[in-house]
C-alpha cells in the first residue's frame, strides 16, 4: 500500500477541485503552486521551471517570490545545485544545504533545503518543480511524497496545453490555407478539411457511389428574358432549397456550375448510396415545382437530373491555374460522366437512372425503361430509365 495514500489522496481531490474552472495552462500552475505553499509546512517558496524549448508558445514563465521585483522562475533557479542534480539523476532530490539565493541587487536570501523534481512527459523533462524550505526546517518523508504527486499534476497541465497548442496551430494553418483558397472552394469541401485535415494527404481512393446531378432547363432562354440579378435570385433560390433534403439524404454537394449541381452519395453500401440518391431526387423535384409555381413568370423551370451508380475516384481535387488554385471534393470516372450527361438529356424535369442504379432500386419505385438511345458524349447507344413515367 502506497504511504500516506489518505493524505494524498485528500491532496488530488482538492486540488482538482481547484484547478476545475480554469483552462488557461498559467491558471492552474499557480493553482499547484498555491497547493504545494499549503501542502508543504515549510515552504518558503515553490518554482515551477519550465524547460520546454515550446514552452513560450502555450505559456508565460512563472515569477518568483523570493525576489523583491518579478523575476522569472527559470532564470533565479536553472543554474541552482538542486536543479542540476535532479536534471542528471532524473528523479527528484533533496539539497541539505543549499547556497543562498542571489538577488539582483547582491542580497542574499537564506534558505533551507530545497527539492527539486522533474516532470516528466512522454519520458521527457519538460519542467522542474522547486521547493525552497525555510531556514531551519526540513522535509519529511510526506512532503516528498505530496510534491512528486504535484509535479505528475504539472505534467498533465503541460501536456494538456501543447495538445491545445498544437490543435490550435493545425487549425490556425488549415483555416489559414482555406482562406487563401476560399474564392475557389466550395463550402463543402471546406467544412471537409476543417473536421478532418487528413484529407489534404490522402490519395484518392475506389468507393462505390452514386452520383446525381441536376440541371436547370431553359437556362439559356432564362438569361435572355430576365436580368442577371433575376438569374441570380432564382438560382439561389431554388439551389437553397435543395440543400436540407440533399443532406438530409447523406448527400454531398460537390459543386455549382451555373445552373447545375453535382451530389456524391458515398457513406453507405451502394444499394443505400442509389435509394437516397433518388429520395433526395423527389425531394428536388417537389421543391423545385413549388418554388417555379409560385415564381413571377409564364412558364415553370424545370429541374432535369440524372442518376448513376459505380466505382468511381474519390478525393480531393486542386486545379492550379497561373493565378489561383481551386479545390474540390470529388469522384471521378465513367460513372460520374454518365450521370452529367443523363442529366443533360433529360427534359421536362425528368429524372433519369443508369443501368447500375436501375438494378440496384429495381421494385421500390416504378421505373420506365426508355430504351436504348444516343447520349451525346457517348459512342454507342446505351439503354436508360425513367422515374416520371407521366412524362411520356
Amino acid at each position: 500500500m502506497k504511504k500516506y495514500y489518505k493524505e494524498r489522496f485528500e491532496a488530488q481531490r482538492r486540488l482538482a477541485q481547484k484547478i476545475a474552472p480554469f483552462n488557461e495552462v498559467n491558471d492552474i500552475l499557480e493553482k499547484i503552486r498555491e497547493e504545494a505553499r499549503i501542502l508543504v509546512p515549510s515552504a518558503m517558496e515553490t518554482c515551477i521551471l519550465l524547460l520546454d524549448p515550446e514552452a513560450q508558445k502555450y505559456t508565460r514563465p512563472l515569477q518568483c517570490a523570493l525576489y523583491d521585483s518579478p523575476v522569472n522562475c527559470l532564470l533565479c533557479k536553472r543554474s541552482r545545485t538542486a536543479i542540476q542534480k535532479a536534471l542528471d539523476k532524473r528523479k527528484g532530490v533533496v539539497v541539505s544545504r543549499p547556497d543562498p539565493v542571489l538577488r539582483h541587487d547582491d542580497s542574499q536570501v537564506d534558505v533551507g533545503p530545497e527539492a527539486a523534481i522533474p516532470v516528466f512527459v512522454n519520458d521527457e523533462i519538460l519542467a522542474v518543480v522547486s521547493v525552497v524550505s525555510k531556514p531551519g526546517t526540513r522535509f519529511t518523508s510526506k512532503d516528498f511524497f505530496l510534491m512528486r504527486d504535484l509535479s505528475e499534476a504539472v505534467g498533465n497541465a503541460i501536456l494538456n496545453a501543447k495538445k491545445h497548442w498544437e490543435v490550435t496551430q493545425e487549425k490556425i494553418r488549415i483555416n489559414q490555407m482555406l482562406i487563401h483558397l476560399s474564392p475557389f472552394v466550395p463550402q463543402s469541401v471546406r467544412q471537409m478539411v476543417e473536421n478532418d485535415p487528413e484529407l489534404l494527404n490522402l490519395e484518392k481512393e475506389k468507393k462505390n457511389v452514386t452520383v446525381l446531378f441536376l440541371d436547370l432547363e431553359g437556362y439559356t432562354r432564362l438569361s435572355s428574358h430576365r436580368s442577371e440579378i433575376e438569374i441570380n435570385e432564382i438560382v439561389e433560390k431554388m439551389f437553397s432549397g435543395f440543400v436540407d433534403p440533399i443532406h438530409r439524404s447523406g448527400g454531398d454537394i460537390n459543386e455549382t456550375a451555373g445552373d447545375g449541381l453535382m451530389i456524391i452519395f458515398k457513406n453507405y453500401k451502394p444499394k443505400a448510396n442509389a435509394i437516397n440518391a433518388i429520395k433526395a431526387a423527389f425531394d428536388i423535384d417537389r421543391i423545385s415545382r413549388q418554388i417555379s409555381k409560385n415564381m413571377k413568370g409564364p412558364q415553370p423551370i424545370p429541374v432535369n437530373m440524372g442518376i448513376n451508380s459505380g466505382t468511381a475516384l474519390v478525393g480531393l481535387t486542386q486545379f492550379k491555374g497561373a493565378l489561383d488554385t481551386r479545390m474540390t471534393y470529388t469522384a471521378t470516372g465513367p460513372v460520374t460522366n454518365l450521370a452529367a450527361r443523363l442529366a443533360d438529356y433529360a427534359k421536362g424535369g425528368d429524372i433519369l437512372l443508369g443501368e447500375e442504379t436501375k438494378q440496384l432500386v429495381e421494385g421500390l419505385w416504378p421505373i420506365l425503361d426508355l430504351g436504348q438511345v444516343h447520349i451525346k458524349g457517348l459512342d454507342d447507344p446505351m439503354r436508360i430509365y425513367s422515374l416520371k413515367k407521366e412524362l411520356h
